[in-house]
């Protein structure tokens, strides 16, 4: 088992992890992965990156503006992360506020009216002052951040802003659209429940 060094000092973001993730499907043995970085936002990606793989990543400040992730590698991995990571490129301008979206449709009565209420709630959300610190979309909200939805452009106005946009990947396979998630990464039912348990504030349509 050797070492791969990744020296990703001075590169802006998302390339940390460009680099690093090409690093370990590169891999021809089990063994370590360290990538050297200068900012606290390449630290958290690589440790999102590692974790979507199941992997454990473990930091190591080295002076002012010097980080190493280490990433222990036991076993050779596949083409793509069990769930791929949301990267935070922007400054963060996030509350404490976690919006769960469970459905497309917003209210009860016409469904027409409802697809227009949930466009209209994201929109309004994408206005707040303090934007949340994460959107969950599970069962029919899964629509939403797929290919053909009306609310991707302002989405990923939200993500580029730092927002974590995350849908259940249940949810997707059901629905049939794994292979069309558009904007965000997948997450499990653990992590929801994680993620609204550990929020100030949270805000369903």
């Amino acid at each position: 088992m050797g070492t791969i060094v990744v020296n990703a000092m001075g590169e802006p973001c998302p390339i940390p992890v460009v680099k690093a993730t090409r690093a370990l499907r590169e891999m021809t043995e089990p063994g370590t992965l360290e990538v050297h970085v200068d900012n606290e936002t390449a630290v958290q990606n690589l440790t999102r990156m590692a974790s979507g793989h199941r992997l454990t990543a473990r930091t190591e400040r080295r002076g002012e503006g010097a980080f190493v992730v280490t990433v222990e590698v036991p076993q050779l991995l596949g083409e793509a992360p069990e769930e791929e990571p949301p990267l935070v490129c922007a400054p963060d301008g996030r509350g404490a506020t976690v919006v769960a979206v469970d459905t497309d449709i917003m209210g009860r009565g016409s469904d027409e009216l409802g697809r227009t209420l949930m466009k209209g709630f994201l929109f309004a959300v994408s206005q707040l002052p303090v934007l949340p610190e994460t959107i969950l979309f599970y069962n029919g909200g899964a629509r939403l951040t797929t290919e053909g939805s009306p609310s991707l452009e302002d989405l990923r106005g939200m993500e580029a802003r730092g927002v974590r946009i995350l849908t259940c990947g249940t949810c997707l396979n059901h629905y049939g659209l794994t292979e069309k998630l558009a904007v965000g990464g997948v997450t499990n039912m653990y992590a929801i429940v994680e993620t609204l348990a550990g929020a100030g504030k949270v805000l369903k349509p």
